[in-house]
């Protein structure tokens, strides 16, 4: 079976897409189908939410997974099933999707300036719309820290850095000493090329999620707060906040 296309891969703003239900499982009440904009989780991101609709059908998706080769789309459970081989309309949450989008790209440059000024790796990470922590190697933490982490974050935003999705060879990416430095060597070895986001001037990680084109389109970001969780792994957790509507 022909794996999953993976269209938030390429166009992270494509938020309704048609497709064809390659896969059914009313055990787990789930549909795989043959191309997708639904990012189906990883990386710290999590799986987006939306409906599916067919005919005189409408399903909410509730989950999405990755497994093997294809993406699976868990449905409502009193919702219906489409059958295997027909046609579907995909729809995501877009305004959930887009929030998530605008914190992984924050938490990208907050990779990118903490990489600037300290030379210190990410350990770890996760988010939500809306907010995210990112651990780092650091040996102290401090409020001072977070606070000058949320300034230097936000004239990032500000600069409108544009932000790039490219496909690598993992040859080449093994020579690049920004993807080096994000531990690309343990992404899977049958990976390959290897998806990388580059805030252009700033940042450069082997990632697989989806990210908004320019950090002006982030919003504000406010440091929450700053965390020691033992020796040299220091936490820092960021909120995006929602542009003010025009008046």
């Amino acid at each position: 079976m022909r794996p999953t296309e993976q269209l938030f891969a390429t166009d992270a703003y494509l938020h309704t897409f048609e497709a064809a239900v390659v896969g059914h499982d009313p055990d787990q009440h789930r549909v795989a189908l043959g191309r997708t904009a639904f990012y189906p989780g990883g990386g710290g991101q999590p799986h987006d939410l939306g409906e599916l609709r067919w005919g005189d059908g409408r399903a909410a998706v509730v989950k999405v997974g990755r497994e093997g080769a294809l993406v699976w789309h868990w449905l409502g459970d009193d919702d219906p099933l489409p059958e295997p081989g027909s046609d579907v309309e995909g729809a995501l949450d877009w305004q959930r999707r887009h929030r998530l989008m605008r914190t992984h790209t924050a938490l990208h440059v907050l990779c990118g300036v903490i990489w600037a000024d300290y030379g210190v790796a990410v350990t770890g990470g996760n988010m939500k719309p809306g907010e995210g922590r990112l651990d780092f190697e650091l040996d102290a933490m401090s409020a001072e820290l977070g606070a000058w982490a949320e300034r230097r974050v936000n004239a990032e935003v500000q600069h409108a850095r544009e932000v790039l999705v490219a496909f690598v060879d993992r040859g080449e990416a093994s020579t690049d000493p920004a993807l080096i430095r994000t531990k690309a060597d343990l992404i899977p070895a049958a990976v390959n090329p290897l998806r990388v986001i580059d805030i252009v001037g700033l940042d450069k990680q082997a990632d697989g999620g989806t990210h908004v084109a320019t950090t002006a389109e982030v919003g504000r970001v406010r440091v929450t707060k700053t965390e020691s969780k033992g020796r040299a792994n220091k936490r820092i957790r960021l909120a995006v906040d929602d542009p003010t509507p025009a008046a």
